[in-house]
């Protein structure tokens, strides 16, 4: 088992390996207790409990972006879709309702909030996840950048799918393009001139999620967000839970022609840039295409793929397949672009 550091580093809440030593050497250890469901311990996307014949499932996230503000969204947005897409990897893409809550700093202007407020009731809105309590705090100036959001949402399911569900022969789909969103924020926050048009896709994808279930049923295995840490830490975590390799066709990555040229000159991989309206999903082979088509008839899931397959050898790992050769993919400690959601 890995020691956790002494201090608290940014790479602790960057969704890599870092951040789960920390998560189960200190929160896990403290609060994990067996539960008839899927609970702390699981580590997945969110809680599950047994409610009579159906699933309950509650999730939670709290958003710390900077700059608040970036192509495409802002932090309301992105609180919004965060925690409605952490409902929907567990199968759960109808939200009851979510909780909202907002701690300012001093002085924060009044504008901004609203504007953020705005934000937060479209996206709200466009997933029919209406925000139902909350609570408010303030804070000194100097004591907090800015604002902070949390949102936790609940919904039903009948079926929850695992993060852990991967088998041998399964095909990896993604949903859309990938690095879109780190790649986005990056631009704003360092003021970079990068040509193209680089644009966050931050979005609620519940109604993307229940079409690929509606589509593929039980054939859906596993799913989950690549967010923080990107493709590559989501794969690797699945992998791992699964006790599978996965086998990546490198040429099917689907990524923007802007975004490969702006990973390329920072020197980054696109598979370890965090995305904030795509999943990624297990699916078996023999129902692959029908949920692929699912996605591509929806809006935001025209750009979905097949990149990659299941294997039994080296469980736990991704091997990209460059099309000239093979290489295993690492996972990093932690993201490459802190306070990216």
């Amino acid at each position: 088992m890995r020691t956790l550091d002494e201090r608290i580093a940014m790479k602790h809440g960057a969704g890599g390996r870092a951040m789960r030593t920390l998560i189960e050497q200190v929160f896990v250890e403290a609060f994990a207790a067996p539960i008839d469901g899927v609970g702390l311990a699981d580590m997945d996307d969110g809680a599950a409990f047994r409610v009579g014949d159906r699933w309950l499932v509650i999730t939670t996230d709290s958003h710390v972006v900077m700059p608040r503000f970036f192509p495409g969204g802002d932090i309301g947005r992105l609180a919004i879709s965060g925690t409605v897409n952490d409902l929907s990897m567990m199968g759960a893409a109808e939200p009851l309702g979510l909780t909202c809550a907002v701690v300012i700093e001093e002085g924060f202007s009044r504008e901004e909030l609203l504007t953020i407020e705005r934000s937060m009731r479209d996206a709200a809105r466009e997933a029919g996840a209406p925000v139902v309590t909350g609570d408010t705090k303030v804070m000194g100036r100097g004591e907090l950048d800015g604002i902070i959001i949390n949102t936790t949402g609940v919904a039903f399911c009948d079926r929850i799918v695992r993060d852990s569900g991967l088998r041998e022969g399964d095909r990896i789909v993604v949903t859309g393009t990938i690095g879109d969103h780190g790649i986005a924020v990056m631009s704003k926050r360092n003021d970079l001139a990068l040509e193209g048009d680089l644009v966050s896709d931050v979005a609620p994808i519940n109604a993307l999620v229940r079409a690929a279930l509606a589509a593929g049923g039980d054939a859906v295995t596993a799913m989950k967000d690549p967010t923080r840490g990107g493709l590559a830490s989501a794969l690797h975590e699945m992998a791992q839970k699964s006790k599978v390799g996965v086998v990546i066709d490198e040429p099917r990555l689907p990524l923007r022609t802007e975004v490969r040229a702006a990973a390329e000159l920072l020197g980054i991989d696109p598979m370890h840039i965090a995305n904030e309206g795509k999943a990624v999903m297990g699916v078996r082979p023999d129902a692959a295409d029908r949920v692929l088509a699912a996605l591509r008839a929806h809006p935001l899931g025209r750009d979905a793929a097949v990149i990659g397959v299941c294997v039994a050898e080296r469980t736990g790992s991704i091997v990209l397949d460059t099309g000239v050769g093979r290489r295993l993919l690492a996972e990093l400690d932690g993201e490459p672009m802190p306070r990216i959601c």
